[in-house]
C-alpha cells in the first residue's frame, strides 16, 4: 500500500484535526467510560465520512492512560476509526498520554506499526517522542508542502518551573535544519507548512488578547510557564502557515500572529471539567484544515459532532 501524501486533482489537500479524545480500555470501572468512548468513536465516524480527509490528525491525549489498565489497548481503540475506514493518519501525544504505565516513546513505536499511519521514527538525539515532518506531493511529484509533528511533552521536569512541560532547544533545532533543507530542494524558497503540536504556545494567549481571533476561549490558556522560542523560529524560516494544537478543551479560536495563524483544535471527546461533562459549552468535534497546491494560505472550520459546521464568533482584541 502506498503511503505517500499527495495533492488531489483538483490540488486541494484535507486535514481532520481530532483533539482529546481520552479514550479509556474497556475495563475501567467508570460506567460512563463505555458511553463517552462510543459517542467519541461516532463522532469521529461521522466526521471523517462528511469530510472525506486525506490525513487525519490526532493531535494529542489520545487516551487518558492514568485512568488505563491497558494503555496500549486504548491508544489502538483512539486510532480504530482511522484504520477501518482506511484513512492515513499520525498522531502526536499529550501530557495524559503518558501518565499511564505506558512511556511515550512505546507509544509513537505502536503507532509506526499501524498499515495507515503515515508517521515517522524519531530522529535521533532530539528530545521527547514523536518529532517527525511529512511532505505532501503535487501532481508531479514535487514536494509542495509540509507537516510538521513536535512532541510537547507533558510537566515541566524543573520543580522551580511548575506547570506544563515545553518544546526544548533541541527539537527546535532539528525543526530549523528540516525546513532548511526543505527550502533548498524547493529552489531557496520555504516551502509552505502547518505545525501540530499538543500544548499551545505561549503566544496564544498574546493573539487572544491582542488581535481580532474566530472562536471561543473559555478556559485559562494552559501554555508552558517557559518560552522557548519556538514561534521565533517558525517567524525567522518563514515556512508556517498555521499551528494548531488542543489541551485546552472549552478553547477552539483560531488568530494571526506576525503572519502565523495560531489555532486551537475543537476538543473531539467532552469540552468542560465542570462538575457534569457532559453539560459542554458548545458542541465536540474536529478542525478541518484544507490546503491548495502552490498556495501560502490554508482554509479552516470547525465540524461539530452532530455534522454541521459551528458558527465561530468573532472576538475583538482586549488591548
Amino acid at each position: 500500500m502506498e503511503k505517500k501524501l499527495k495533492f488531489r486533482e483538483d490540488g486541494t489537500f484535507v486535514i481532520v484535526q481530532f483533539s482529546d479524545m481520552e479514550f479509556i480500555d474497556e475495563e475501567d470501572q467508570d460506567p460512563e467510560t463505555p458511553l463517552l468512548d462510543a459517542v467519541t468513536k461516532e463522532t469521529m465516524e461521522r466526521i471523517i465520512s462528511l469530510e472525506q480527509p486525506d490525513l487525519v490528525v490526532f493531535d494529542g491525549d489520545l487516551t487518558a492512560s492514568a485512568r488505563s489498565k491497558d494503555p496500549l489497548r486504548s491508544l489502538r481503540s483512539a486510532v480504530a476509526v482511522a484504520e477501518e475506514k482506511q484513512v492515513l493518519w499520525a498522531a502526536v501525544f499529550g501530557n495524559h498520554d503518558a501518565e499511564g504505565s505506558l512511556p511515550r516513546k512505546a507509544m509513537h513505536e505502536e503507532q509506526l506499526l499501524h498499515p495507515y499511519c503515515v508517521a515517522k521514527g524519531d530522529p535521533p538525539g532530539v528530545s521527547g517522542a514523536g518529532n517527525f515532518v511529512l511532505t505532501i506531493e503535487d501532481q508531479t511529484g514535487k514536494p509542495a508542502a509540509s507537516l510538521f509533528f513536535l512532541d510537547s511533552g507533558d510537566y515541566a521536569e524543573l520543580d522551580a518551573v511548575g506547570g506544563y512541560d515545553w518544546i526544548r532547544r533541541d527539537q527546535i533545532d532539528w525543526y530549523v535544519s528540516q525546513s532548511r533543507q526543505l527550502a533548498e530542494q524547493n529552489g531557496g524558497a520555504p516551502l509552505p507548512a502547518l505545525a501540530f503540536f499538543h500544548i499551545p504556545l505561549p503566544e496564544y494567549a498574546e493573539v487572544w488578547k491582542m488581535k481580532v481571533c474566530e472562536g471561543h476561549c473559555y478556559e485559562y490558556i494552559s501554555s508552558p510557564r517557559i518560552n522557548s522560542g519556538l514561534f521565533a523560529a517558525m517567524l525567522e524560516m518563514g515556512d508556517v502557515m498555521g499551528t494548531f494544537v488542543g489541551h485546552d478543551h472549552a478553547n477552539d479560536f483560531c488568530g494571526m500572529l506576525h503572519g502565523i495563524r495560531l489555532c486551537y483544535g475543537r476538543s473531539t471527546r467532552y469540552v468542560s471539567y465542570e462538575d457534569d461533562m457532559r453539560k459542554d459549552k458548545f458542541p465536540t468535534g474536529a478542525r478541518v484544515i484544507r490546503l491548495k497546491a502552490g498556495e501560502r494560505q490554508f482554509e479552516t472550520w470547525i465540524r461539530q459532532n452532530d455534522g454541521l459546521v459551528a458558527e465561530q464568533p468573532v472576538h475583538e482584541p482586549e488591548f
